[in-house]
């Protein structure tokens, strides 16, 4: 099997209301979609949603990028991921989040040549209940109070509130929110980042009383030798999200006893490839995972689905993105029901797809 065409779509989505988190707001899923072609007939799908304070990339610049990529792929095998990823690196340092969307879109037709599904093509077994938490944009107190308590409504079983302000205020938002919803529904907090080393202390000091199940990357990820600190004095566990972006990241992390956790995302490590060598690491080192994502469509979030039953280790799902689109352009993958639990296709390949009516309003370039 070889690569015919590539094609690459801007595929820019709406979202109900802005999603709010301390490194700003955001009204669009400004995502990309890369869609493989091989001599075979066969068609491989991948999805990117370019998070520019985080993985330095946008739109405009994973649409150049793919150019490259694409080019250096023609006429490669695609089963053969490990060469294609390392053409891909040898072409373009970093660019985690365009590399991610080719990355899929290669397991994809990979897994659809074995007749597997793409979590049987990587050793998993479709033997867990996988559950979603649903996030609280980080805002005034109240209007977070209200998004909980709507949450708590509708029938989730987690609760994720970003905060990463001021310790005072950031506080307050938990003391409320759990006044409204309770003790008992999980929860767990993100701070993107927003504290500096004291005020993540103090913070989590603070927090402990509040039945929190971890906190996403408390400081800076450029200061994550001081992250072991903050895990030491934390009554809360830490997850490590930014600073933790490929398997060196987290060999480095977990050689620093810098965190409890670590959150994979396809559009940081590069995709399934290198996230794969995460969970090994993380495996050996008797560590649980939680897989995430950026603004990802049910596309993506459908290869992140199929990544979270490949190990035992995954225990938490953040799939909540999708949920947020004022449209949902994806055909197959990932259903959610009424309490947020996640079923997976039981198709050959990833499962899911961009119908080719929609593709065909989307702006496009081909390579071939």
């Amino acid at each position: 099997m070889k690569i015919k065409s590539i094609e690459i779509y801007r595929m820019p989505i709406k979202l109900k209301e802005p999603f709010v988190i301390s490194l700003g707001a955001f009204d669009y899923a400004s995502n990309v979609v890369v869609v493989i072609r091989a001599d075979t007939g066969l068609v491989g799908f991948g999805e990117c949603s370019p998070f520019m304070p985080i993985n330095g990339e946008s739109m405009d610049t994973c649409v150049v990028v793919g150019q490259y990529l694409a080019q250096i792929l023609l006429g490669e095998d695609p089963v053969n991921i490990e060469e294609c990823i390392t053409k891909m690196d040898q072409v373009i340092y970093g660019n985690s989040s365009i590399k991610s969307a080719f990355d899929m879109a290669l397991y994809d037709l990979a897994s659809q040549q074995a007749k597997l599904p793409l979590y049987a093509f990587l050793g998993g077994k479709n033997n867990k209940i996988l559950v979603t938490d649903y996030t609280v944009s980080l805002g005034d107190a109240q209007k977070m109070v209200k998004d909980a308590l709507l949450i708590k409504e509708n029938g989730f079983q987690a609760i994720k509130v970003k905060l990463g302000e001021s310790c005072e205020k950031d506080v307050e938002r938990i003391r409320l929110i759990r006044e409204a919803v309770g003790m008992e529904i999980p929860m767990r907090i993100d701070a993107n980042q927003g504290w500096d080393t004291a005020t993540a202390i103090a913070t989590l000091k603070a927090l402990g009383p509040f039945n929190i199940q971890h906190c996403e990357e408390p400081i800076p990820r450029w200061n994550f030798m001081e992250l072991p600190l903050v895990r030491k004095q934390s009554p809360i566990e830490i997850m490590a999200d930014e600073s933790c972006s490929d398997h060196h990241d987290a060999k480095r992390l977990i050689d620093l006893q810098a965190c409890d956790q670590i959150n994979i995302k396809l559009g940081k490590s590069s995709g399934i490839f290198n996230a794969l060598k995460i969970v090994e690491i993380a495996e050996d080192a008797g560590m649980h995972l939680q897989v995430g994502g950026f603004l990802e469509s049910r596309l993506a979030f459908t290869a992140a689905a199929h990544l979270a039953l490949s190990s035992d280790s995954i225990i938490y799902c953040d799939f909540d993105t999708p949920l947020m689109f004022t449209a949902d352009p994806v055909s197959g993958g990932i259903t959610y029901d009424n309490h947020g639990v996640v079923t997976v296709p039981e198709t050959i390949g990833l499962g899911a797809w961009i119908d080719e009516v929609y593709l065909k309003k989307l702006k496009k370039i081909d390579i071939e």
